[in-house]
């Protein structure tokens, strides 16, 4: 067994034997630089300042006392989150009585609190992924009523990763294995589709189906070709075929995601009308129509999943307007799909926005609203409430000046 950057080695004693096996992390998280065996006999609490310190805990017990126990780390976390908060009013307050000065909590800037609650989210994340679990070659967890994985295993690891031996994972991403089989398996209902898309693990699903809306309304400026940039699952280039645009584009520089879109077309019944085509941004040549959705919040993701969502120094924002203009034929539009969340968070300015249609050599020539339905939009305990109750998606159609 060979280590290597992408897939290094994870060592533990047990047993009193030196032992090793291949370490799988789909987030491209290091191993734990101390590993002990724990089992069903372990406190919760225990558990708990082992995880805080570093330390991971390979699972022997029962896998779904295993869930238990993550679910108890969590809620520990939690807990531990809420005083730290509730100790940090109370310091405020003290120094506003001492002062005698008003300084409520709302002189927190919203862009503070994002970045305050991303760094508890990846804080809480390193530390839920502290608990492991064991993997044979075959992907079967060899736990107490542990799940049948393989296959969920296979969908990711098999085809994007090493090959099969012995490993460790997470828990944590083995559950969310589990849960983007299923996803794979159901299908995310799009009605404007007449079906359903079905999300590969690590590809960015459709459930925000405003966006979609969106596009399926706009008017076509041409049937005759489309360019889809960064098309994911394929959800617009299969909205696009089935508004009867006869041959589409459709770029990825994701093989995961290259692959999703190709199942995805394929049962939708638009293959023959959508190329797929592995490239950064454009494909060569110019179209009449260049839809592209970027991810709309100039931050750093933490995992594969969240570079549909983050877009550090909105690169992809940016080379898709800088490049815009010489894709577009005569007259030809660009449709650029973009949540107005970045701004209410402070992170970027409408003026921003505007300097880089203007650098580009773009004006607007439309500009279409909708506001997101999403549960997190209504949702007034989210941490972001104030931002997300403001944020509206927007069709921005661009044309070269």
């Amino acid at each position: 067994m060979n280590d290597s950057p992408d897939f290094p080695l994870i060592s533990w004693t047990e047993a009193e034997e030196n032992r090793s096996a291949r370490w799988r992390s789909e987030a491209g998280n290091p191993p734990p630089k101390k590993v002990i065996v724990a089992d069903d006999r372990i406190p919760a609490d225990v558990a708990y300042k082992l995880v805080c310190e570093g330390t991971g805990l390979l699972w022997r017990g029962d896998f779904q006392n295993a869930r238990q126990l993550l679910q108890a780390l969590a809620r520990r976390i939690d807990k531990q989150a809420e005083r730290k908060s509730i100790k940090t009013a109370d310091k405020k307050d003290k120094k506003d009585k001492k002062e005698a000065a008003s300084t409520p909590a709302s002189s927190i800037t919203i862009t503070q609190r994002f970045h305050q609650h991303r760094q508890a989210q990846a804080q809480r994340a390193r530390i839920l992924g502290m608990l492991l679990v064991p993997l044979e070659a075959d992907y079967s967890i060899p736990l107490r009523r542990a799940p049948d994985v393989s296959q969920a295993c296979e969908e990711v690891y098999e085809v994007y990763g090493a090959g099969k031996e012995a490993s460790v994972a997470s828990l944590r991403e083995v559950l969310g294995l589990i849960g983007a089989h299923e996803w794979r398996k159901k299908g995310v209902p799009v009605p404007a589709l007449g079906g359903s898309i079905h999300p590969y693990y690590g590809v960015f699903s459709p459930v925000r189906g405003e966006y979609i809306d969106l596009i399926g309304r706009a008017n076509l400026p041409s049937v005759q070709l489309a360019f889809d940039i960064g098309t994911g699952t394929g959800v617009l280039a299969a909205l696009l075929a089935k508004r009867g645009v006869k041959h589409i584009v459709a770029t990825d520089q994701s093989a995961r995601a290259l692959e999703c879109a190709a199942e995805n077309l394929q049962r939708l019944g638009v293959d023959k009308q959508v190329e797929l085509l592995n490239a950064d941004l454009f494909p060569p040549g110019q179209a009449p129509l260049i839809v592209c959705n970027p991810p709309w919040v100039p931050a750093k993701p933490s995992s594969p999943i969240e570079h549909a969502v983050y877009d550090p120094d909105s690169r992809m924002l940016r080379g898709f307007l800088d490049g815009l203009a010489a894709h577009l034929t005569p007259n030809g539009e660009g449709w650029l799909i973009l949540s107005d969340f970045a701004e209410h968070l402070g992170l970027r300015s409408r003026d921003e926005l505007q300097a880089m249609f203007d650098k580009a050599g773009l004006r607007v020539a439309l500009k279409q609203d909708i506001k997101p339905r999403h549960p997190r939009a209504s949702d007034a305990e989210d941490p972001l409430h104030a931002a997300r109750v403001k944020e509206v998606t927007s069709l921005w159609v661009l044309k070269a000046k």
